[in-house]
């Protein structure tokens, strides 16, 4: 498709969809997030909506400088993905035990482990650092000292909201109906504690008080706030992602003990709340991601659309004018408080027809009619993205 340009900013801000679609409030922030003096340009997802602090959907890159409200405030939140040996042939008419039985070795919504994940029980688990790792946490910011006891019963738990566990099939081709597993985490409490913490220290910073926006306050290189905040960071994004590995390979062993015989290939993994050090132009940049996961040249990446609508597996382009990015999913067309008073549970059991997965007022709020139309959003970063392969879920399990 290409881009379009945003009207009205200072730095370029690049958008891949129509930008009179994009809602009064999410372009507003963007024009905000153009204004400021550090950005090199701006790079708009066609999943892009209105977000806490920054637009969700967006890529920024910023020199010399960050805005922790363009990470997000679950840092590291992504996907993984695995591809099974199974095929649709080899599972069962009624899906419910195996629901059950991933419910049962992962944690989800509010819950948490009863003690905290032993690595070395876990099959398929990297053993490596993870000592090194939690000695770490004594060198976060000092108010979250009391969270280490929860961040480890947490490591290895879904979550809520729009976080899920999948099997999936994939669809057409020489491999249809082979079987995939997927799943959507973050840092969980953790990552949450640590953004909001340093957000409101950014937003105090005297360098922000003339800002259009003060949620948008940012670090800059050099200072005791900006290595703070990128230490804390690092180490969430971290987290998250060990916590995702943990996750999938528990949800491996789920398959194993239902299906010995199952074999697996290479996990595929992607954040899409993050920042990454990259140089475009010959200039050195943090880029931000938020609701956008990293599409250099080759890379496989993950791209989700809602519990009834299938996901996408896909291999980068390595598209510069987007900074190498591309979207992390279909994107809300509402807001959670509007979905459910527009939709019903009996328009969720009608939306998720065919997927054994929660039907109650419980999740009404992430029923598939409050996204955007994955195989519109997927058509409008052909230049991003190719498809590696197309998967529809037959199992979700939500928090």
């Amino acid at each position: 498709m290409g881009f379009t340009p945003l009207a009205g900013t200072r730095a370029p801000v690049r958008v891949w969809t129509d930008p009179y679609t994009i809602e009064a409030q999410a372009a507003k922030q963007l024009r905000n997030i153009g204004a400021l003096p550090w950005v090199q340009g701006v790079a708009v997802m066609p999943d892009v909506h209105f977000g806490k602090g920054a637009t969700v959907g967006s890529v920024i890159a910023m020199r010399q400088a960050v805005s922790p409200a363009a990470v997000g405030v679950d840092i590291g939140c992504g996907m993984s993905a695995v591809r099974t040996s199974l095929a649709a042939a080899d599972l069962p008419d009624d899906l419910a035990p195996l629901r059950s039985a991933i419910e049962a070795a992962i944690p989800v919504g509010f819950a948490k482990r009863d003690d905290p994940v032993d690595p070395r029980r876990v099959r398929g688990l990297e053993q490596g650092g993870w000592d090194a790792f939690w000695r770490r946490f004594g060198e976060l910011d000092r108010k979250v000292a009391q969270l280490e006891h929860r961040a480890q019963h947490q490591m290895g738990t879904l979550g809520g909201g729009n976080h899920f566990i999948e099997v999936c099939l994939e669809q057409g081709g020489p491999d249809d109906g082979q079987v995939w597993l997927m799943l959507h985490s973050g840092s969980r409490n953790i990552g949450k504690e640590l953004a909001e913490r340093h957000m409101a220290v950014a937003r105090g910073l005297p360098h922000n008080v003339d800002l259009p926006d003060r949620d948008l306050a940012v670090f800059l290189a050099g200072t005791p706030e900006m290595d703070a905040y990128r230490r804390d960071l690092w180490w969430a994004q971290e987290y998250a992602r060990r916590n995702r590995a943990v996750m999938l390979a528990v949800l491996c062993g789920v398959l194993r003990d239902e299906f010995p015989h199952v074999s697996f290939g290479e996990p595929i993994s992607c954040h899409h709340n993050y920042v990454a050090e990259e140089t475009y132009d010959g200039v050195d940049v943090l880029v931000t991601r938020k609701g956008a996961i990293r599409a250099g040249k080759g890379d496989l990446g993950i791209i989700p659309g809602s519990m009834g609508t299938g996901s996408y597996i896909v291999r980068g382009k390595g598209n510069p004018d987007a900074y190498n990015s591309a979207s992390h999913g279909a994107g809300r067309r509402m807001s959670r408080g509007q979905a459910k008073r527009t939709y019903s549970t009996a328009d969720l059991a009608r939306q998720t027809a065919g997927v054994e997965c929660r039907k109650d007022a419980g999740v009404v709020d992430e029923i598939p009619g409050a996204y955007k139309d994955i195989t519109k959003v997927m058509a409008q970063q052909d230049d991003l993205v190719e498809v590696v392969a197309h998967l529809k879920q037959v199992v979700c399990v939500k928090g």
